[in-house]
């Protein structure tokens, strides 16, 4: 594999990673799924905590998208890419921007770690897992603002 074809297929990934953001902040579940496999796995922070197929997991943001306000963002941070063939990692922190101070959302940074696959020559979201960290001496979750 080239350079140039890795560095257009890392492009890609990122790209996927942007719009899913943006349809998430546009609370737009067919452009958030536009680029999840079918057979998708996702391991969530929140209930259900294990989700699989695309059809369960647009039930899942369907339930929980009308918990966030009209407007808000996504601010992300140390996104790294990794591409070999057809298979693609990434991981990055990210965190709500834009909440009220009280939504439970808007108190943590998250991981996000995301592999996707091509698939007849297009990129897709086969696993994700999405966590925060915890404290092992308590086994409660670390809710923090600051990543």
């Amino acid at each position: 594999m080239t350079t140039a074809t890795t560095t257009r297929d890392e492009a890609q990934i990122r790209q996927i990673i942007a719009d899913t953001s943006n349809a998430i902040c546009a609370k737009d579940i067919d452009l958030i799924m536009a680029h999840y496999a079918q057979d998708v796995i996702i391991f969530d922070a929140i209930p259900p905590f294990q989700t699989k197929g695309a059809d369960a997991f647009r039930r899942t943001w369907e339930a929980c998208l009308p918990c966030f306000p009209d407007s808000f963002g996504i601010e992300m941070r140390d996104l790294c890419v990794t591409v070999s063939g057809d298979l693609a990692i990434a991981h990055w922190l990210f965190h709500f921007t834009g909440m009220p101070e009280d939504h439970p959302a808007a108190q943590m940074w998250m991981r996000i770690t995301s592999g996707c696959q091509r698939k007849q020559g297009k990129w897709q979201i086969v696993h994700e897992h999405c966590s925060v960290p915890f404290d092992p001496e308590t086994s409660k979750a670390v809710f923090t603002i600051a990543p």
